[in-house]
């Protein structure tokens, strides 16, 4: 009986395993995650802006003088001695500014003409140029002295260094803003895993349903083991696939994460872990590091990895439990339609479920919603970031095996008949009358 389990469990894992769709989605989504981690350099090497030469007809007299000293890269500014229209039509310059004369009452009337595809960046230098010349001459009608000087001294930035403190009264730095990025990226992962894997066993059995091959392979083994090796068998392709990632990333993250950080960065990293980061000069921005920190750090990534296998074994049997039965009661795809919302809308229920308990993973909904099994998963990958309890952790864990045993229970007394029905289409009522039989 059980070596009949495992020869399931055999066929429908090497079945998949073997396919190259398997290795092709397997390889990709590393090499996308290595992607993402060059972006930034990879930006930095391509997006060199070209030198760009701007005509300058300024009737206030107050704006030339700042874009001259303004001395920003690959931007030129020059006096335009010709009339404006033959300056707009001249491939000499890049683009025409004009400045009106009442430029300081009506900061909003300067215009800047080009004749190819506008830079954002270079709007946007404009703009903050035109406006501190403004700013500036207004401030000179208020007759103060050192009025600038004052200005500077009293403008500050204001850093929040969040500390989280666990249960040992250590403390470590993290960020909302980051915990809700990585929380995202887990719980979109295990979304996408429960609806591709578990519609991936309903179709199994439609198609060996169709086929007659189930009527045959019943006759040597009881249905609930043929159901519960389509469901483990097929469970087991997605842990693999998980796991190849999880070593993949933790790979990338101790060896070439380092490699593509500019020179420097390290060294500051390595102060930010360690407290001692200076304030203001260079530094980068103290949320950067944190995240360069996690994300360079292997074990971190393993721990992430760990809980995403924690609730996709638990959520993935849950689920395809759900799947299987539908699968059993049904002859084609287009009846499951209808019955695969009854597992399809919960998983989308706990994804939006999910995304606001980002906000406030502390809240009764999100406690609550952790510990039901149909928005367990997604909801407790969505919290688990940000550090909560570790008991509401295991509790949530928990609750969805134990409702897994449950579910199976129900979902293998309808597969028992669903799997020996043709020609009708069944009801809600038919697959609930289906699981009361004894």
């Amino acid at each position: 009986m059980n070596n009949n389990l495992g020869i399931i469990i055999r066929r429908e894992f090497m079945e998949r395993v073997g396919k190259k769709s398997f290795i092709i989605t397997t390889l990709l989504m590393p090499l996308l995650m290595l992607l993402m981690m060059a972006l930034p350099a990879l930006i930095a090497i391509f997006s060199t802006p070209s030198d760009k030469t701007i005509a300058v007809i300024d009737d206030s007299g107050i704006i030339m003088p700042v874009l001259k000293q303004a001395g920003i890269e690959h931007l030129t500014f020059v006096e335009a001695t010709a009339p404006k229209d033959s300056c707009i039509a001249s491939e000499s310059y890049y683009g025409l500014l004009t400045i009106p004369a009442d430029i300081v009452d009506n900061p909003s009337s300067a215009t800047f003409f080009i004749h190819e595809g506008g830079s954002v960046e270079t709007e946007s230098s404009l703009r903050s140029l035109i406006k501190d010349a403004v700013r500036d001459q207004r401030m000179q009608a208020y007759e103060i002295d050192n009025l600038q000087q004052i200005l500077d001294e009293t403008n500050v930035e204001v850093t929040l260094q969040t500390i989280r403190v666990d249960e040992t009264g250590q403390g470590e730095a993290t960020s909302s803003a980051l915990s809700f990025g990585i929380g995202l990226f887990m719980t979109f992962i295990l979304y996408m895993f429960l609806l591709m894997y578990g519609q991936l066993v309903m179709t199994s059995i439609i198609e060996e349903k169709n086929n007659r091959v189930l009527e045959l392979v019943v006759s040597s083994v009881r249905p609930v083991h043929l159901m519960l090796g389509k469901i483990f068998g097929v469970g087991l392709v997605a842990v693999l696939q998980i796991i190849i990632w999880g070593v993949l990333l933790c790979v990338m993250s101790a060896f070439v994460l380092p490699v593509l950080l500019p020179a420097g960065v390290g060294d500051q990293v390595a102060m930010f872990n360690a407290g001692t980061l200076p304030s203001g000069g260079d530094t980068l921005d103290p949320e950067l590091l944190n995240a360069i920190s996690l994300f360079s750090s292997a074990a971190y990534i393993a721990k992430l990895f760990g809980y995403i296998l924690i609730f996709l074994i638990g959520g993935f049997l849950f689920y395809a439990s759900i799947f299987a039965a539908i699968g059993s009661a049904v002859d084609n795809i287009q009846d499951a339609s209808q019955l695969t919302s009854f597992a399809v809308i919960p998983i989308v229920i706990g994804l939006v479920i999910g995304l606001t308990a980002g906000e406030d993973p502390n809240s009764s909904l999100a406690f609550w919603t952790s510990v039901i099994p149909f928005t367990s998963p997604m909801v407790m990958l969505m919290r688990v970031p940000f550090g909560i309890p570790s008991w509401e952790t295991w509790l949530a864990v928990g609750v969805l095996y134990l409702s897994f045993l449950v579910m199976v229970w129900i979902a293998a007394k309808i597969y028992r008949i669903g799997i020996f029905m043709y020609g009708k289409k069944p009801t809600v009522r038919d697959l609930i009358r289906w699981a009361r039989y004894k």
